[in-house]
């Protein structure tokens, strides 16, 4: 195999027939089946997903192997080479120095990176966006580094993702799917308060009141268990007017 010197594709094809998963687990089909890698494979192959572009051997052999030595994380790295036999010629490009994923593997992280920053350029329409890859999480019970800073940066593109596309929603008159969005981010983070007041803008919108308190009366006691908080006076001003005759 040899490393392309071409520009990397954004690797948001659905139809590539080689398509590679992150989001809430691994999982890796060519050609429509699913594709049983070792271990070590699997952590190469995700490493080289969550950094589009050649790297140096010696650079991703001591970020997957930090306790080891240079000779023996070198040795490790060829091992999980080796492992990836009768599929890799498919997924990776190697040259001496360099390895990363071929140019034309479909990466579910990379489709939701772009949704996530197409909603909050507003760039493109919301309907030819699926917005259900940000409300998973990256490789959950994987707990490398390298991992858990990837999942942590995507999880909050997500969440400021999904609020702006619930504020969007709302901006339209789709009531439904903007309380949808908002629900999801709070799902995710009870004690988010903008999610928390988009969620509660759309109970508003839809004429539930009642559900709009209802939300706030919840948030407000979670909040107070958790951290010993208050919502913002903003918040409290906002439902005092909703509630008052």
């Amino acid at each position: 195999m040899t490393v392309t010197t071409a520009p990397l594709r954004p690797r948001t094809d659905r139809q590539a027939r080689v398509r590679l998963r992150l989001i809430e687990g691994f999982e890796l089909v060519i050609d429509g089946s699913v594709v049983s890698a070792p271990l070590a494979a699997q952590r190469l192959v995700a490493f080289l997903a969550l950094h589009p572009r050649p790297l140096h051997r010696n650079y991703i052999a001591g970020s997957l192997w930090l306790d080891k030595t240079d000779s023996r994380a070198t040795s490790n790295l060829r091992s999980a080479l080796w492992r990836t036999h009768g599929f890799g010629e498919r997924l990776l490009r190697s040259s001496r120095t360099h390895i990363s994923l071929a140019n034309d593997v479909y990466v579910d992280v990379a489709e939701a990176d772009e949704t996530a920053r197409r909603l909050l350029c507003r760039r493109g329409g919301d309907d030819d966006m699926d917005a259900g890859l940000l409300r998973g999480e990256l490789l959950p019970d994987w707990y490398d580094d390298w991992v858990v800073v990837e999942r942590e940066r995507l999880r909050q593109l997500s969440l400021n993702a999904l609020e702006e596309l619930s504020a969007s929603m709302l901006s339209q008159g789709r009531v439904a799917l903007a309380a949808d969005a908002a629900f999801s981010v709070v799902a995710l983070e009870p004690l988010r308060e903008s999610a928390q007041r988009a969620l509660v803008e759309a109970h508003i919108a839809a004429g539930n009141c009642g559900a709009a308190a209802q939300q706030y009366v919840h948030y407000r006691a979670q909040l107070r268990d958790a951290l010993g908080l208050d919502p913002s006076a903003a918040f409290d001003r906002r439902i005092t007017a909703v509630l008052s005759p």
